[in-house]
C-alpha cells in the first residue's frame, strides 16, 4: 500500500475518534525518517489542545489500528498539535484564517515564483487569493502545492 493510501485510510479510521472528542483532525502524514517509520496524527480544537486530547487519540487509534493492523510495516504513531504554523488543507481551513498570514508553495514557478507569502484572502471556485506586499496573487487549486500559517513572532 503507498503513502498516500495509507494516509488516506488512516485519516478515514481517525476521523470519527477525533470527532468523538470534539476534536479537529488536521492532517495524517506516513512518513519514513532514517530507517524508521512515523504515523503522525495533527490534531486541534479552538484553544488549542492538550496533553490529554493527544493521550486519548493516541490510545483509542493504537487500538483501532492493532485490530485492523492495515499498515504492513513497523510504525511509531505519534499524535501532536500542528503547531503554529499548521498546514490549510480545507476549505474551513481556508475560511476560518481568512486574514492570517500565509506562506503557500507552487509546484512550478508562478510569476517566476515558487512561494508566496502574504495575507489570506478568498478561496473561491478553486481560486486561492493571498495579498502579498498589496498585490494580489491569485493561484488556483493546480498550482498549489501547500500553504500553510506564517508565523509572526
Amino acid at each position: 500500500m503507498g503513502k498516500t493510501k495509507i494516509d488516506e485510510m488512516v485519516m478515514g479510521l481517525t476521523e470519527p475518534i477525533v470527532s468523538s472528542l470534539n476534536l479537529e483532525l488536521v492532517d495524517v502524514e506516513y512518513i519514513k525518517e532514517g530507517s524508521i517509520w512515523f504515523l503522525r496524527v495533527f490534531i486541534d480544537k479552538p484553544g488549542g489542545i492538550t496533553h490529554d486530547d493527544c493521550q486519548a487519540v493516541s490510545e483509542m487509534l493504537g487500538k483501532l489500528l492493532d485490530e485492523k493492523d492495515p499498515i504492513p510495516s513497523s510504525y511509531v504513531l505519534e499524535v501532536s498539535s500542528p503547531g503554529i504554523e499548521r498546514p490549510l488543507k480545507k476549505r474551513e481551513d481556508f475560511e476560518r484564517f481568512k486574514g492570517y498570514k500565509v506562506r503557500a508553495f507552487t509546484f512550478a514557478p508562478v510569476d517566476g515564483k515558487k512561494e508566496f507569502v502574504g495575507e489570506l484572502g478568498s478561496h473561491e471556485d478553486d481560486v486561492l487569493t493571498i495579498n502579498v506586499d498589496g498585490k494580489t496573487v491569485k493561484l488556483t487549486q493546480d498550482q498549489v502545492a501547500r500553504v500553510r500559517l506564517e508565523a509572526e513572532i
